[in-house]
């Protein structure tokens, strides 16, 4: 019988590498914002066009505490012998973020253009004094050249993120054609169109504007159309409101891992999915230093109906069953989004492989040794296949190996030529 000998006997290696995750710590820098006055004033022009005389025009205005701390107003003035200021009662206490509304009426006491009335609406607060200045702009006439239906637009409650558009009709009172020159907006979240201007409006005739609102924030806005020509003005309320329906999902429910080698890294996707209104998130987090999300910068937007992919990194550092819990930030109405991970770490192994005997063999041994040579039989018993895993590796370690065949006499050919393989 012929026993396999080193210079014919071929010896491969498949070796299962540990890969390193570098992670990479994103620093977003923090926001900052120059200093400001704490109270606000929205907006900050009033035009209120033509009035006739003997008649008056209110606008709403908006009055707003900016600042991070409580404010509490104690007396508030207007310039101006034909504006005047109601509907808020002094002292006036505001939270942080909290905005109350108040009147500025305009009433006309004479005929032809009073010219442009300029003066400041002057706020005492417990934290500052501070003069907000605010142009107030009105002309007294005998008659309206234009007639705004309805002379005023309020919107109501509007879902921040959604719009809403009502009609406004110009309708032209006079005898003769009037010009309309133009039309445009003031105030947060509104906006107008219509027909191009300039256009001839004959007499009894009228025109359509749409109006939107688009409430950019969870407030009271207010503000006007202003159309030029005339010197017409039609004022405009509406409230954002918060959109409780917004949701993020994550799913599937849960990631499994499965065995992944210490050291090593395994990836898996996460789909994130908005509905009821755009999700932006704004950061994520993990309860666990082996699970990590990877390419992912932060904040990022998922569309109505749309959904994102994220990566999730597992990297065990010991051997046994880990898990983690991630969680997501967003502006949904369920804050935080959480999506649980699991895995376990094994140990480091080397599978090794080798061509079987051209003899007859009862099978084979396998050596080890930190240097060529030197070596110790590692399989308790003769391995009847042509591969064998060893799994008892240290990291960091240089092994060298070789194979035997045992034919059934009980004798072992010499050592194969060896392999040498480092365990990172």
């Amino acid at each position: 019988m012929r026993l396999p000998q080193s210079s014919n006997q071929s010896l491969y290696l498949r070796f299962i590498s540990v890969s390193v995750l570098l992670a990479f710590v994103l620093m977003l820098p923090l926001g900052s914002r120059a200093a400001t006055q704490q109270l606000a004033c929205t907006p900050n022009k009033l035009r209120f066009g033509a009035i006739t005389v003997g008649q008056s025009e209110t606008q709403i205005m908006v009055l707003t505490n900016t600042g991070s701390t409580s404010a509490t107003v104690s007396s508030i003035t207007v310039g101006g012998t034909e504006f005047t200021l109601s509907g808020l009662s002094m002292p006036a206490s505001l939270a942080a973020g909290q905005s109350v509304t108040f009147n500025v009426t305009f009433a006309p006491t004479t005929e032809g253009w009073t010219g442009w009335t300029q003066g400041t609406i002057t706020f005492s607060s417990t934290t500052e004094s501070t003069t907000v200045p605010l142009w107030l702009a009105g002309s007294g006439v005998n008659s309206e050249v234009f007639t705004a239906t309805p002379a005023s637009l309020a919107f109501g409650p509007v879902a921040v993120g959604s719009s809403v558009t009502l009609p406004v009709v110009i309708s032209n009172l006079r005898s003769r054609t009037q010009t309309l020159k133009g039309f445009s907006s003031v105030g947060g979240g509104f906006t107008v169109s219509g027909p191009a201007t300039p256009m001839v409006i004959s007499p009894g005739q009228s025109v359509t504007l749409n109006v939107t609102f688009t409430p950019p924030t969870a407030i009271v806005s207010s503000g006007g159309v202003l159309i030029s020509g005339p010197g017409l003005n039609v004022p405009l309320t509406g409230t954002g409101t918060a959109t409780a329906s917004t949701q993020l999902s994550v799913s599937p429910a849960a990631l499994s891992f499965g065995n992944i080698v210490v050291g090593d890294t395994g990836t898996q996707t996460a789909v994130l999915t908005a509905s009821g209104g755009i999700v932006t998130i704004s950061s994520a987090s993990s309860s666990s230093s082996q699970f990590s999300l990877t390419g992912v910068n932060f904040p990022f937007t998922v569309g109505v109906g749309q959904s994102v992919q994220v990566n999730v990194a597992f990297k065990p550092q010991q051997t046994g069953t880990a898990s983690a819990n991630l969680t997501f930030s967003s502006n949904a109405s369920d804050s935080q989004a959480v999506e649980a991970a699991a895995g376990t770490g094994t140990s480091p192994m080397v599978t090794l492989g080798w061509s079987a005997s051209t003899s007859a063999v009862q099978g084979y041994n396998i050596y080890r040794g930190t240097a060529p040579g030197a070596y110790s039989k590692i399989n308790a018993g003769l391995d009847a296949n042509t591969s064998y895993t060893d799994s008892t590796v240290s990291p960091g370690t240089t092994y060298y190996y070789a194979a035997t065949a045992v034919n059934s006499s009980g004798e072992e050919s010499t050592y194969s030529s060896p392999v040498q393989v480092t365990v990172p």
